[in-house]
């Protein structure tokens, strides 16, 4: 179903409490080095659940469908802000940190560190400031919601907000994500950002295939392998109607159903998809990355002027999340 069946008078009629259907509640990590994270839980009550990590940008951290997680996480978990800077172990300091379905990278900075950047930027785990959250009964599509403020900014130089909203519809399967965000100095800058959206086991086994806009990219191995090494590859992303369609389909496996995981972007402003395969042991995973600039041979990024933003200026992007279930 994607809304309760009942109007919200019945719905309270019938429940102590419109949260034991769906919920939206925050919380905070306390073991180890996540200790102090603090996090918004979502649950949809139609078998979509997650976390937004408002102490890591509001990005999207555990992802579940039906029970099954489907996010990859790294081996330093969620770990709080400052644990790991952007500068440490040469500029790339955000590999200690990387973890979860969902890293936002930028503002002013994307790919392999350069001109005293570090890898991805300096907007990666920046704490977020939470505007709203809650949940919205009354709406025609009942839906969760959060939002927040991510500054990424240094006096007198570049200065840039992300205003985020998350929508997730009561009883769906689909997560929104729109951001926006402003050049708030007084020039015009590069503005390159990418989307680091993490795929990881169970959803990640034999059988599994990975298409956009029904075109096959890759099969990954049955198994982690050994000898493999990572690889990116970045293209022009398909569009159709404006929009890029990725999806990672997993087949049945002995007790765990088939899932599809969709992910959909706007191209008219993120109008590539890079592309991580790192099947190595202690790794295995996809990395699903629809950027804004093309990827060099070197890995760095490509500046094109339609990356530029204005002072004053904001740009938007839109992406969805949804989930399904396979029974073949």
């Amino acid at each position: 179903m994607s809304t309760p069946p009942l109007d919200v008078t019945n719905l309270w009629a019938r429940t102590g409490d419109s949260r034991q259907l769906a919920s939206l509640r925050r919380v905070t990590l306390e073991d180890g080095p996540e200790a102090g994270v603090r996090a918004l839980a979502f649950d949809t009550g139609g078998g979509l659940a997650f976390w937004a990590l408002e102490g890591r940008g509001l990005d999207l951290a555990t992802l579940s469908w039906r029970g099954l997680n489907c996010a990859w996480q790294g081996p330093g978990g969620f770990a709080r802000p400052g644990l790991h800077p952007a500068e440490s172990d040469q500029g790339q300091g955000f590999r200690r940190a990387y973890s979860g379905l969902l890293v936002t990278c930028g503002l002013g900075h994307t790919r392999q560190p350069r001109g005293g950047y570090p890898l991805h930027g300096r907007l990666p785990f920046t704490p977020a400031r939470l505007i709203a959250a809650g949940e919205d009964w009354h709406a025609p599509e009942p839906f969760l919601y959060a939002e927040a403020e991510v500054v990424d900014a240094i006096a007198g130089g570049e200065s840039w907000l992300l205003r985020r909203r998350i929508e997730a519809p009561t009883g769906g399967s689909t997560i929104r994500l729109t951001d926006t965000v402003t050049n708030r100095s007084r020039e015009t800058r590069p503005q390159p950002i990418l989307y680091h959206f993490n795929l990881g086991y169970p959803l990640l086994r034999p059988g599994c295939r990975f298409d956009c806009n029904g075109t096959l990219l890759l099969r990954p191995p049955a198994e982690p392998d050994p000898g493999a090494k990572p690889r990116v590859t970045c293209r022009p992303a398909p569009s159709d109607a404006g929009w890029a369609r990725c999806s990672l389909t997993a087949p049945p496996m002995d007790n765990w159903p088939g899932i599809r995981l969709e992910l959909a972007f706007a191209t008219d402003t993120l109008p590539f998809l890079q592309v991580l395969e790192d099947f190595r042991p202690g790794m295995n995973l996809i990395g699903v990355e629809p950027a804004n600039t093309d990827r060099s041979p070197e890995g760095l990024s490509v500046l094109d002027p339609s990356a530029d933003l204005a002072a004053g200026a904001s740009r938007q992007y839109r992406l969805t999340l949804t989930l399904g279930t396979m029974t073949a």
